[in-house]
Protein backbone atom coordinates (compact mmCIF):
# COMPACT_ATOMS: atom_id res chain seq x y z
CA UNK A 1 0.00 0.00 0.00
CA UNK A 2 1.26 3.48 -0.87
CA UNK A 3 1.39 6.22 1.74
CA UNK A 4 1.30 9.95 1.05
CA UNK A 5 2.16 12.84 3.41
CA UNK A 6 3.20 16.46 3.39
CA UNK A 7 5.13 18.66 5.82
CA UNK A 8 5.63 22.43 5.64
CA UNK A 9 8.85 24.33 5.84
CA UNK A 10 9.28 26.60 8.83
CA UNK A 11 10.67 30.01 9.55
CA UNK A 12 11.83 30.80 13.05
CA UNK A 13 10.36 34.17 13.97
CA UNK A 14 12.68 34.43 16.98
CA UNK A 15 14.64 32.08 19.26
CA UNK A 16 17.79 30.97 17.42
CA UNK A 17 20.16 28.31 18.78
CA UNK A 18 18.29 27.97 22.06
CA UNK A 19 16.24 24.87 21.25
CA UNK A 20 19.18 22.70 22.41
CA UNK A 21 19.79 24.95 25.42
CA UNK A 22 16.44 24.70 27.22
CA UNK A 23 14.85 27.85 25.78
CA UNK A 24 11.47 28.73 24.32
CA UNK A 25 11.31 29.25 20.56
CA UNK A 26 8.75 30.70 18.16
CA UNK A 27 8.74 29.06 14.73
CA UNK A 28 5.95 29.46 12.18
CA UNK A 29 4.86 27.02 9.48
CA UNK A 30 5.18 28.15 5.86
CA UNK A 31 3.13 27.65 2.71
CA UNK A 32 6.11 25.98 1.01
CA UNK A 33 6.83 22.39 1.94
CA UNK A 34 7.65 18.79 1.03
CA UNK A 35 5.34 16.05 -0.18
CA UNK A 36 6.28 12.37 -0.16
CA UNK A 37 4.79 9.31 -1.82
CA UNK A 38 6.12 6.08 -0.27
CA UNK A 39 5.63 2.48 -1.33
CA UNK A 40 7.13 -0.19 0.98
CA UNK A 41 9.16 -3.02 -0.60
CA UNK A 42 9.94 -6.52 0.68
CA UNK A 43 13.73 -6.14 0.83
CA UNK A 44 16.22 -3.57 2.10
CA UNK A 45 16.53 -1.55 -1.10
CA UNK A 46 15.78 2.15 -1.11
CA UNK A 47 14.91 3.94 -4.36
CA UNK A 48 14.50 7.71 -4.20
CA UNK A 49 13.46 10.23 -6.81
CA UNK A 50 13.24 13.96 -6.10
CA UNK A 51 12.09 16.80 -8.29
CA UNK A 52 14.99 18.99 -7.12
CA UNK A 53 17.55 16.52 -8.53
CA UNK A 54 18.01 15.20 -12.05
CA UNK A 55 18.93 11.67 -11.00
CA UNK A 56 17.44 9.02 -8.75
CA UNK A 57 19.30 7.36 -5.87
CA UNK A 58 19.58 3.63 -5.14
CA UNK A 59 20.60 2.89 -1.56
CA UNK A 60 20.40 0.16 1.08
CA UNK A 61 18.93 0.48 4.57
CA UNK A 62 22.29 -0.61 5.96
CA UNK A 63 24.10 2.34 4.32
CA UNK A 64 25.75 4.91 6.53
CA UNK A 65 25.34 8.61 5.75
CA UNK A 66 27.81 9.56 3.03
CA UNK A 67 27.08 13.25 2.53
CA UNK A 68 24.64 12.62 -0.32
CA UNK A 69 21.27 14.30 -0.83
CA UNK A 70 19.60 10.92 -0.30
CA UNK A 71 21.00 10.44 3.23
CA UNK A 72 18.00 12.01 5.00
CA UNK A 73 15.62 9.63 3.25
CA UNK A 74 17.68 6.58 4.21
CA UNK A 75 17.87 7.77 7.80
CA UNK A 76 14.12 8.36 7.94
CA UNK A 77 13.41 4.87 6.58
CA UNK A 78 15.76 3.33 9.14
CA UNK A 79 13.83 5.17 11.85
CA UNK A 80 10.51 3.99 10.36
CA UNK A 81 11.78 0.44 10.67
CA UNK A 82 12.89 1.03 14.27
CA UNK A 83 9.37 2.32 15.05
CA UNK A 84 7.81 -0.81 13.57
CA UNK A 85 6.10 1.03 10.74
CA UNK A 86 8.12 -0.71 8.03
CA UNK A 87 10.03 -3.97 7.76
CA UNK A 88 12.29 -3.09 4.87
CA UNK A 89 13.04 -0.42 2.34
CA UNK A 90 10.76 1.65 0.12
CA UNK A 91 10.35 3.50 -3.13
CA UNK A 92 10.05 7.22 -2.38
CA UNK A 93 9.04 10.09 -4.65
CA UNK A 94 9.77 13.54 -3.22
CA UNK A 95 8.43 16.88 -4.35
CA UNK A 96 9.60 20.07 -2.64
CA UNK A 97 9.35 23.82 -3.17
CA UNK A 98 11.52 24.69 -0.15
CA UNK A 99 14.77 26.30 -1.35
CA UNK A 100 17.76 24.23 -0.24
CA UNK A 101 20.32 25.93 1.96
CA UNK A 102 17.78 28.57 2.99
CA UNK A 103 17.48 27.66 6.66
CA UNK A 104 13.78 26.82 6.30
CA UNK A 105 14.04 23.24 7.58
CA UNK A 106 13.85 21.31 4.32
CA UNK A 107 15.62 18.37 5.98
CA UNK A 108 13.23 18.29 8.94
CA UNK A 109 10.22 18.59 6.63
CA UNK A 110 11.52 15.70 4.53
CA UNK A 111 12.16 13.33 7.43
CA UNK A 112 8.81 14.17 9.05
CA UNK A 113 6.97 13.68 5.75
CA UNK A 114 8.64 10.29 5.16
CA UNK A 115 7.77 9.09 8.66
CA UNK A 116 4.17 10.27 8.27
CA UNK A 117 3.96 8.62 4.82
CA UNK A 118 5.23 5.35 6.32
CA UNK A 119 2.60 5.62 9.04
CA UNK A 120 -0.09 6.26 6.43
CA UNK A 121 1.12 3.42 4.20
CA UNK A 122 0.38 0.85 6.90
CA UNK A 123 -2.73 2.62 8.17
CA UNK A 124 -1.33 3.10 11.67
CA UNK A 125 -2.64 5.65 14.17
CA UNK A 126 0.60 5.67 16.13
CA UNK A 127 3.15 7.07 16.61
CA UNK A 128 1.48 10.47 17.00
CA UNK A 129 2.83 13.66 15.48
CA UNK A 130 4.83 14.57 18.60
CA UNK A 131 6.56 11.19 18.57
CA UNK A 132 7.14 11.57 14.83
CA UNK A 133 8.92 14.86 15.56
CA UNK A 134 11.14 13.25 18.20
CA UNK A 135 11.98 10.40 15.82
CA UNK A 136 12.83 12.87 13.06
CA UNK A 137 15.26 14.60 15.40
CA UNK A 138 16.99 11.26 16.01
CA UNK A 139 17.54 11.01 12.25
CA UNK A 140 19.27 14.42 12.27
CA UNK A 141 21.32 13.80 15.44
CA UNK A 142 22.20 10.12 15.24
CA UNK A 143 22.26 9.37 11.52
CA UNK A 144 23.08 12.65 9.77
CA UNK A 145 25.30 13.93 12.58
CA UNK A 146 23.63 17.35 12.82
CA UNK A 147 23.49 18.41 16.51
CA UNK A 148 20.18 20.25 16.16
CA UNK A 149 17.50 20.74 18.77
CA UNK A 150 13.84 19.75 18.55
CA UNK A 151 12.36 23.01 17.21
CA UNK A 152 12.36 22.28 13.49
CA UNK A 153 10.82 18.84 13.77
CA UNK A 154 8.05 19.98 16.14
CA UNK A 155 7.19 22.96 13.98
CA UNK A 156 6.88 21.01 10.73
CA UNK A 157 5.13 18.02 12.34
CA UNK A 158 2.46 19.97 14.23
CA UNK A 159 2.13 23.64 13.18
CA UNK A 160 0.10 24.69 10.15
CA UNK A 161 0.58 27.70 7.82
CA UNK A 162 -0.72 30.88 9.43
CA UNK A 163 0.21 29.86 12.95
CA UNK A 164 3.29 30.22 15.12
CA UNK A 165 4.31 27.67 17.76
CA UNK A 166 5.53 28.84 21.14
CA UNK A 167 7.51 25.74 22.13
CA UNK A 168 9.19 25.20 25.49
CA UNK A 169 12.02 22.96 24.38
CA UNK A 170 12.76 21.79 27.93
CA UNK A 171 9.25 20.44 28.63
CA UNK A 172 8.01 20.11 25.00
CA UNK A 173 4.86 21.99 25.99
CA UNK A 174 3.62 24.17 23.16
CA UNK A 175 0.93 26.66 22.20
CA UNK A 176 -0.23 27.53 18.68
CA UNK A 177 -0.75 31.26 18.12
CA UNK A 178 -2.39 33.16 15.28
CA UNK A 179 -0.13 35.54 13.38
CA UNK A 180 -1.05 39.26 13.46
CA UNK A 181 -3.70 40.52 11.06
CA UNK A 182 -2.78 43.21 8.52
CA UNK A 183 0.91 42.31 8.85
CA UNK A 184 3.03 39.62 7.28
CA UNK A 185 6.36 37.94 7.94
CA UNK A 186 8.29 38.00 4.66
CA UNK A 187 11.11 35.51 4.07
CA UNK A 188 13.90 36.65 1.74
CA UNK A 189 16.92 34.58 0.75
CA UNK A 190 20.21 36.45 1.01
CA UNK A 191 21.76 34.61 -1.92
CA UNK A 192 24.30 32.98 0.40
CA UNK A 193 23.66 29.27 0.81
CA UNK A 194 24.46 27.50 4.06
CA UNK A 195 24.83 23.91 5.18
CA UNK A 196 24.55 22.79 8.79
CA UNK A 197 27.09 20.02 8.27
CA UNK A 198 29.89 22.46 7.40
CA UNK A 199 31.07 22.53 11.02
CA UNK A 200 30.26 26.04 12.20
CA UNK A 201 26.86 25.07 13.62
CA UNK A 202 28.56 22.27 15.55
CA UNK A 203 31.21 24.68 16.84
CA UNK A 204 28.49 26.86 18.37
CA UNK A 205 26.87 23.86 20.03
CA UNK A 206 30.20 22.75 21.48
CA UNK A 207 30.71 26.23 22.93
CA UNK A 208 27.24 26.13 24.48
CA UNK A 209 27.97 22.68 25.89
CA UNK A 210 31.10 24.13 27.56
CA UNK A 211 28.91 26.64 29.36
CA UNK A 212 26.43 23.98 30.46
CA UNK A 213 29.25 21.80 31.79
CA UNK A 214 30.78 24.76 33.64
CA UNK A 215 27.50 25.62 35.39
CA UNK A 216 26.40 21.96 35.64
CA UNK A 217 23.04 22.57 33.98
CA UNK A 218 21.34 21.59 30.74
CA UNK A 219 19.17 24.71 30.91
CA UNK A 220 21.63 27.33 29.73
CA UNK A 221 18.81 29.81 29.08
CA UNK A 222 17.91 30.02 32.79
CA UNK A 223 21.33 31.37 33.79
CA UNK A 224 21.79 34.95 34.97
CA UNK A 225 23.96 37.33 32.96
CA UNK A 226 25.84 38.37 36.08
CA UNK A 227 26.90 34.80 36.76
CA UNK A 228 28.10 34.46 33.16
CA UNK A 229 30.09 37.70 33.36
CA UNK A 230 31.71 36.60 36.63
CA UNK A 231 32.68 33.17 35.31
CA UNK A 232 36.13 32.07 34.18
CA UNK A 233 34.79 30.90 30.81
CA UNK A 234 36.67 32.12 27.74
CA UNK A 235 35.25 35.17 26.01
CA UNK A 236 33.61 33.32 23.10
CA UNK A 237 31.76 30.94 25.42
CA UNK A 238 30.55 33.84 27.56
CA UNK A 239 29.15 35.63 24.53
CA UNK A 240 27.38 32.49 23.30
CA UNK A 241 25.79 32.14 26.74
CA UNK A 242 24.71 35.78 26.82
CA UNK A 243 22.98 35.33 23.47
CA UNK A 244 21.08 32.27 24.70
CA UNK A 245 19.98 33.91 27.96
CA UNK A 246 18.83 37.14 26.32
CA UNK A 247 17.30 35.39 23.29
CA UNK A 248 15.11 33.26 25.55
CA UNK A 249 13.78 36.40 27.23
CA UNK A 250 13.20 38.06 23.86
CA UNK A 251 11.10 35.08 22.79
CA UNK A 252 8.94 35.31 25.92
CA UNK A 253 8.44 39.03 25.29
CA UNK A 254 7.54 38.33 21.65
CA UNK A 255 5.00 35.67 22.63
CA UNK A 256 3.33 38.12 25.02
CA UNK A 257 3.37 40.84 22.35
CA UNK A 258 1.91 38.47 19.76
CA UNK A 259 -0.98 37.66 22.08
CA UNK A 260 -1.52 41.38 22.73
CA UNK A 261 -1.26 42.38 19.06
CA UNK A 262 1.74 44.61 19.87
CA UNK A 263 3.62 44.54 16.58
CA UNK A 264 6.05 47.29 17.58
CA UNK A 265 7.41 45.15 20.42
CA UNK A 266 7.60 42.13 18.13
CA UNK A 267 9.69 44.19 15.70
CA UNK A 268 11.94 45.55 18.44
CA UNK A 269 12.62 42.03 19.73
CA UNK A 270 13.45 40.82 16.19
CA UNK A 271 15.91 43.69 15.71
CA UNK A 272 17.58 43.03 19.07
CA UNK A 273 17.74 39.33 18.24
CA UNK A 274 19.67 40.01 15.05
CA UNK A 275 22.18 42.20 16.84
CA UNK A 276 22.73 39.41 19.38
CA UNK A 277 23.15 36.79 16.66
CA UNK A 278 25.60 39.03 14.84
CA UNK A 279 27.69 40.16 17.81
CA UNK A 280 27.33 37.58 20.59
CA UNK A 281 26.68 34.34 18.71
CA UNK A 282 28.67 35.41 15.62
CA UNK A 283 26.47 33.47 13.22
CA UNK A 284 25.72 36.15 10.64
CA UNK A 285 27.55 37.20 7.48
CA UNK A 286 27.88 40.58 5.77
CA UNK A 287 25.22 40.01 3.05
CA UNK A 288 22.71 39.04 5.76
CA UNK A 289 23.59 42.09 7.87
CA UNK A 290 23.17 44.36 4.87
CA UNK A 291 19.84 42.81 3.95
CA UNK A 292 18.53 43.21 7.50
CA UNK A 293 19.67 46.84 7.64
CA UNK A 294 18.02 47.65 4.31
CA UNK A 295 14.82 45.89 5.33
CA UNK A 296 14.50 48.00 8.48
CA UNK A 297 15.65 51.19 6.77
CA UNK A 298 13.04 50.76 4.04
CA UNK A 299 10.16 50.30 6.46
CA UNK A 300 10.08 46.84 8.02
CA UNK A 301 8.93 46.89 11.64
CA UNK A 302 11.58 44.29 12.46
CA UNK A 303 14.01 41.99 10.64
CA UNK A 304 16.49 39.31 11.57
CA UNK A 305 18.53 36.39 10.33
CA UNK A 306 16.57 33.17 10.64
CA UNK A 307 17.81 29.58 10.77
CA UNK A 308 21.11 28.06 11.74
CA UNK A 309 23.12 31.01 10.47
CA UNK A 310 26.11 31.69 8.19
CA UNK A 311 23.84 32.45 5.24
CA UNK A 312 20.31 31.54 4.23
CA UNK A 313 17.32 33.77 4.85
CA UNK A 314 16.09 36.73 6.80
CA UNK A 315 12.54 37.20 8.08
CA UNK A 316 11.00 40.68 8.19
CA UNK A 317 7.75 41.90 9.74
CA UNK A 318 6.03 44.22 7.26
CA UNK A 319 2.68 45.95 7.11
CA UNK A 320 0.58 44.13 4.50
CA UNK A 321 -0.42 47.34 2.69
CA UNK A 322 3.25 48.35 2.25
CA UNK A 323 4.62 44.91 1.45
CA UNK A 324 4.89 45.05 -2.34
CA UNK A 325 6.63 48.42 -2.53
CA UNK A 326 8.90 47.50 0.38
CA UNK A 327 9.86 44.21 -1.22
CA UNK A 328 10.59 45.78 -4.60
CA UNK A 329 12.92 48.34 -2.99
CA UNK A 330 14.72 45.76 -0.82
CA UNK A 331 15.34 43.37 -3.69
CA UNK A 332 16.40 46.27 -5.92
CA UNK A 333 19.10 47.11 -3.39
CA UNK A 334 20.26 43.49 -3.12
CA UNK A 335 20.42 41.88 -6.59
CA UNK A 336 21.56 38.49 -5.23
CA UNK A 337 18.59 38.20 -2.86
CA UNK A 338 15.18 36.81 -3.75
CA UNK A 339 11.71 36.49 -2.28
CA UNK A 340 10.96 33.02 -0.89
CA UNK A 341 7.53 33.10 0.77
CA UNK A 342 5.44 34.61 3.55
CA UNK A 343 4.33 33.30 6.92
Amino acid sequence: MTGFATAPGRVNLIGEHIDYNGGTVLPAALSVGVSVELAPVNDDTVEITADQYDMSAQRQLSDDAVGDWSDASVGALREANALGLLSGGAKIAIRSNIPQGAGLSSSAALTVAILKAARNAVGASTPGDQDIAIAARRVENDYLGVPCGIMDQFAVAIATPGTAMALNTASLEYELLELPKEYTFVVIHSGVSRKLTDGRYKERKVECDEVKAYFETDDLCSLEQGDIAASSLHEAARRRAVHCVTEHRRVLATVAALKAGDVETIGAMMNASHISMRDDFEMSVEPIDGLVASSIGLGAIGARLTGGGFGGCIVALVEESRKERWQTRVLGAHPDAWFVCEA
